[in-house]
């Protein structure tokens, strides 16, 4: 049980920020927890966490739902998985680990800064791209977030379709990868189901305090405590995936 405390507060953490932001969980948890474990035993646990995590945060207003957009995503993620589940057998862990820890940074850094001018909408030609980098991206680093919230962004015109959407996305693109996880294999490991037992309360608990500390705290800081603890831990994995041999 010791082993699982440093665990249990890393997901507790990440699921106070999905909680707070609506996405962003998997940002937190999954360069915090591969300093303790493999990436490749990280990913799956965080997905099968975000889930029903995603679902309990619910207010998930179904007409809000773009399901549209939604459909034209879906080729392109499952492409994307399935091309991650590739990528991740042929790559050693240094490689994938460095660049999670610089995107993560990049994310936070990015988010530091003023938010630019809304720029133009993109094009619906343009899904099936999109759908594959974030099933690409999901299937690797468990990560999609910020590339879900990117394209909708684009894509949808009011923000309560985007608030609805995204979560949808997000839990979509999971599933997705998780059903090629599994005929892959790479879910029938005993101890995954048995830390997933374990965390799954920490994160439902962290969802129910991130809603409540929500609509106590200002956005503005919130939102630069999460980009500095975002940029502290993308640049704390690169340092460790360089010491990699």
């Amino acid at each position: 049980m010791q082993e699982m405390l440093y665990p249990a507060a890393v997901v507790l953490l990440g699921y106070v920020v999905l909680g707070i932001t609506g996405f962003g969980s998997a940002l937190v948890i999954v360069p915090l927890l591969a300093w303790r474990w493999p990436l490749e035993q990280v990913v799956p646990l965080v997905l099968l966490l975000d889930v029903p995590a995603s679902l309990l945060l619910g207010g998930l207003n179904l007409h809000h739902v773009n399901l549209a957009e939604l459909k034209r995503l879906l080729p392109g993620m499952v492409a994307g998985a399935l091309a991650g589940l590739w990528l991740s057998n042929q790559l050693s862990s240094q490689w994938p680990l460095l660049a999670l820890g610089l995107y993560v940074a990049a994310v936070g850094a990015k988010a530091l800064r003023a938010a630019p001018p809304q720029p133009r909408p993109l094009a619906a030609a343009w899904s099936h791209a999109a759908g594959g980098a974030i099933g690409l991206v999901e299937m690797l680093f468990g990560t999609a977030g910020p590339l879900v919230v990117a394209w909708l962004s684009r894509r949808l015109p009011g923000v309560m379709e985007l608030r609805a959407s995204t979560p949808v996305v997000i839990t979509v693109s999971a599933c997705s990868v998780l059903l090629t996880m599994g005929a892959a294999g790479r879910l029938s490991h005993g101890a995954l189901w048995q830390r997933w037992l374990l965390l799954i309360v920490l994160a439902a608990v962290g969802v129910l305090i991130g809603h409540h500390l929500a609509r106590r705290v200002s956005a503005d800081s919130l939102r630069k405590l999460i980009c500095g603890l975002l940029v502290a831990s993308g640049l704390t994995l690169v340092s460790h995936a360089l010491q990699l041999h």
